[in-house]
């Protein structure tokens, strides 16, 4: 039997907030502002991560920009060696996302296949001007190239560990764990 045990806590709630007040800092530089721009969680933390950006660019900017839902659940290359039944959610777009820039947030980047399914969904609902992305933690291990544009912390880790993100919204408390697998 397989056992995840915490190894170490790579950043607590202060260190997330932090990463992700830069986050924000760089997603307003880099676009000038943020006309235009759509923020879009990808289902299940990146919708809280794209809500806390959106309140520190309300803080910087005084307009908070829009926010959407992103459910890649029938995007995914893996959905049929699956073993369970997986849950579609409603993918939620405030806005026409044609010639918007849109800025994907997720918690962990890894292989990227993530990634590549949301990039599978938004272009099936429109034509964005630009996509973006941001990451709490790019963990490396890529499979595909994709890379993050705004990254709270870069982890490099092994590929028997695990990064696991914790959030007050849904976890009672902030942390980034990276975890160890373990026969046990």
């Amino acid at each position: 039997m397989k056992n995840l045990v915490d190894k170490t806590v790579i950043l607590d709630g202060d260190g997330i907030r932090r990463a992700l007040t830069r986050i924000a800092h760089e997603i307003v530089e880099k676009n000038k502002g943020v006309e235009n721009i759509v923020l879009v969680g990808i289902r299940t933390r990146g919708i809280p991560l794209s809500e806390r950006i959106a309140d520190e660019i309300q803080g910087i900017e005084g307009v908070r920009p829009p926010l959407g839902v992103l459910d890649i659940t029938l995007y995914r290359d893996d959905l049929s060696t699956l073993s369970y039944q997986p849950i579609v959610h409603p993918t939620e777009l405030p806005v026409d996302i044609s010639g918007k820039t849109i800025v994907l947030v997720d918690d962990v980047l890894f292989t990227g296949r993530t990634i590549r399914a949301a990039l599978d969904a938004l272009i099936d609902m429109g034509r964005p001007k630009s996509i973006q992305l941001a990451v709490l933690i790019d963990r490396g291990h890529r499979e595909l190239p994709i890379r993050a544009d705004f990254v709270g912390k870069n982890v490099p880790t092994a590929t028997r560990e695990s990064v696991s993100v914790f959030l007050s919204e849904s976890d009672a408390e902030d942390k980034v764990v990276i975890r160890e697998v373990v026969e046990g």
